[in-house]
């Protein structure tokens, strides 16, 4: 498992890199495109750079945010806030934050840049179908995210991502709407086979860079929840409690009203899961979580 845990943290810097180069080269495209190729190169850079630092620092208020999240007290919140305070000196780390988020559906998330800068939030829905075993299961779940500082890594992609999927939805529509092709048929009088190879190649990286993203998402993140579930029951002492947890998740009723593909990977389950419904094979292959009934698997056999 610790031999699991390095190479996870290795792994991360191999994505960061790669979710920022593929930043990169959405901006040399979208520049060579314009005919101003480094132009496009230097925007994409300066952009990753705001967003690395931007997102290191608050990062984490903007997944809180798009979630809709809201912090509480111990007044507010005595069981959650207990639960958390026990598993964070169990783990050995400051107490996260806590967080609310107002869904039905059952779920929760951490986030943050590391264990002293943490916040843990959870549904509503979680709250009141859990019972309080149920509910350190999915605490010890989200604990073992924040003291392997996978959060940072979710935290930073999330955003960086979020920026590719924005970028190209944005060129996309200004192409679309015509502001883009007037320019460049003026520029080069209609251009050449040259121009239209370029153009061509340029439409086609555009359109499969949120594809690329996605699949970065999903390079890591399935394992990292394998291995969070494991130690998460670890640390509480009790597999059966997220095993149950798990269970209860898989059956609930209701689906997340906020899903949002580029946080999808922080949540304890696919939060645009249907519920009631078998997971078919291309939600299977483009999914950031593995099937519960696979993680309810592993878990027994611990």
């Amino acid at each position: 498992m610790y031999e699991q845990i390095a190479s996870n943290k290795r792994k991360t810097v191999l994505l960061l890199f790669l979710s920022l180069l593929l930043l990169a080269v959405i901006g040399y495209v979208i520049g060579l495109i314009y005919a101003q190729p480094f132009v496009g190169l230097g925007f994409a850079v300066v952009l990753a750079i705001v967003l690395q630092v931007s997102s290191y620092f608050g990062g984490d208020r903007l997944v809180l945010a798009s979630a809709r999240a809201r912090a509480v007290t111990p007044e507010q919140e005595p069981r959650l806030h207990n639960i958390v305070e026990g598993l964070a000196i169990a783990a050995g780390v400051p107490k996260p934050a806590v967080y609310v988020v107002p869904e039905q559906a059952p779920n929760a998330f951490a986030t943050g840049r590391d264990p002293e800068h943490s916040s843990i939030a959870v549904t509503q829905g979680l709250l009141d179908m859990m019972d309080r075993v149920e509910l350190e299961g999915v605490i010890g779940h989200e604990m073992s995210h924040v003291l392997d500082r996978d959060i940072l890594y979710g935290t930073i992609v999330a955003t960086v991502i979020g920026a590719v999927v924005l970028i190209s939805e944005f060129f996309m529509r200004s192409w679309l709407w015509g502001g883009f092709g007037g320019r460049r048929s003026d520029r080069e009088g209609g251009g050449g086979v040259i121009e239209l190879v370029v153009f061509a190649i340029g439409i086609a990286l555009l359109i499969l860079a949120p594809l690329f993203g996605q699949l970065i998402q999903l390079a890591e993140s399935r394992n990292r929840e394998y291995l969070a579930d494991a130690q998460g029951a670890m640390l509480t002492r009790y597999p059966p409690g997220l095993i149950s947890a798990l269970q209860k998740i898989q059956g609930a009723p209701h689906a997340m009203r906020s899903a949002n593909n580029a946080t999808a990977h922080l949540w304890l389950e696919q939060p645009s899961r249907v519920p009631g419904e078998r997971n078919g094979l291309m939600e299977r292959l483009f999914s950031t979580h593995p099937p519960i009934a696979d993680r309810i698997k592993r878990l027994q056999e611990m």
